[in-house]
């Protein structure tokens, strides 16, 4: 059974940073392109960054770039997000993604596995 499991988030000041992880495990995901996405209340999900586990060519949305990180884990099948200047607007449920194959965009629907979410609540 796929499973992904987000951690990390939590509450923090505008300016401040946190890291979220994602650990899969249920098959390899070796080649697949792993993402991370976003909902904040009452908005639809969003897409924030993408990095492709084999070659680690990474992706970002252009209201994160600059700010945010992701990065493939030395163990395998893991996905951090290291987000800095952290703002209100940034205040969202984050999802870790996996693609199931080795081609996939922005789009929510081109992702086959889904992690439960982790909340990060930015104050002003």
């Amino acid at each position: 059974q796929v499973q992904l499991d987000e951690s990390g988030g939590g509450l923090v000041q505008a300016g401040g940073s946190l890291r979220l992880s994602c650990a899969a495990s249920g098959r390899t995901f070796s080649s697949d392109i792993m993402g991370w996405f976003r909902r904040a209340p009452g908005k639809e999900r969003e897409f924030v960054a993408t990095i492709s586990r084999s070659s680690g060519r990474t992706y970002y949305a252009d209201s994160v770039k600059g700010r945010f990180t992701i990065s493939r884990g030395n163990a395998k099948n893991t996905v951090y997000l290291q987000m800095n200047s952290l703002k209100p607007e940034d205040t969202a449920v984050y999802y870790c993604a996996a693609s199931g194959s080795d081609i996939a965009g922005s789009g929510v629907n081109e992702y086959a596995y889904w992690g439960q979410g982790t909340q990060v609540t930015v104050s002003s």
